[in-house]
Parts: C-alpha cells; sequence; structure tokens
C-alpha cells in the first residue's frame, strides 16, 4: 500500500491530528501528520494535496517531499511517502478522522505516537536531505530501523525537534 503523510508548520507550532474518531482503526489515540491512501492513477504530491484538503479543508501553497518510510508489521507493508509544508490557504475545518491541533513543535515526540513516527519527525526537524526509512514492528514496538540501506542502533535516536 501507498500512502502519503504531509507535517505542516506554521509559527513554531506543527498540524497534528489526534486519531480518536474511527472504530479499529490502528491509529486510534496516536498523534499523526495529515495524510492517506493513494487513488488510483494519483502521484505522490497529488495525493498528499488532496489528503491535506480532505482532512483540514487547507490548500497547500509550499510544500517539499522529503523522504519514504517503509513501514513493515508483521504480514503489511506500506510505503509512506512523506511531506512538510510552510504556507498554505483557507481556514482550517474538522476532520472526521480526529482533532486536528497545532501542537509547538518542540514537544511533537513527546506526544503518544509510533515509535518509528518519532525517529522521522526528529530527521525532519535536522533537515535532512531527501532520506530513505526503513521501520519494522513486532506488534506495536519498533524492533529495527534502517536510514538510507543502513541498520540504525534504537538506543541512538536522532535529536528531537
Amino acid at each position: 500500500m501507498q500512502t502519503t503523510q504531509c507535517y505542516i508548520a506554521r509559527d513554531g507550532n506543527t498540524l497534528m491530528l489526534h486519531r480518536v474518531k474511527k472504530k479499529n482503526d490502528l491509529n486510534h489515540d496516536k498523534w499523526i501528520g495529515i495524510g492517506g491512501k493513494f487513488e488510483h492513477g494519483e502521484s505522490p504530491e497529488e495525493c498528499m494535496l488532496r489528503e491535506v484538503h480532505e482532512e483540514t479543508g487547507l490548500t497547500l501553497t509550499k510544500w517539499a517531499y522529503r523522504g519514504i518510510v517503509t513501514f513493515v508489521q508483521g504480514g503489511y507493508c506500506e510505503y509512506m511517502h512523506l511531506f512538510t509544508a510552510t504556507a498554505f490557504e483557507g481556514t482550517l475545518s474538522e476532520c472526521d478522522e480526529g482533532t486536528l491541533e497545532w501542537v509547538p513543535t518542540a514537544e511533537l515526540t513527546r506526544l503518544p505516537m509510533w515509535e518509528g513516527d518519532a525517529l522521522f519527525l526528529c530527521l525532519l526537524a535536522q533537515d535532512r536531505p531527501f532520506f530513505s526509512l526503513k521501520l519494522v514492528y513486532e506488534g506495536e514496538r519498533l524492533a529495527r530501523a534502517m536510514l538510507d540501506g543502513r541498520e540504525i542502533p534504537l538506543t541512538a535516536r536522532p535529536d528531537s525537534p
């Protein structure tokens, strides 16, 4: 499966989605960026722009394609195209998947989130050039991580944003 995720920044804050509204949600009660699944024929940018508009009501005017994250969990594999955005138009609207909230960027990794999300948020905060991150989970526990094809120790986390 292919998905997108976008982290929208404004005035030292990042727009986050607290997933609390959907039943049987793998991400229930976790904080994530804005995004979702590709529709047939979409490019990563088209998917990201559509998902951001559907979930927030915002139209992005300045964004960057920052990396790809491969999630492996049991028999499941997802390729998530990762974006950041710094400019938009429109008014924030309610999301049917959870609660949208502007969170101070320096506090993001303190939120309940997938362990691997904290890794790529730190890479984004470091303004790392385009990267490939592979995250292998056993249940909800991060068991293995590879950055640009090289294993990284799980005890050696990048600095927090």
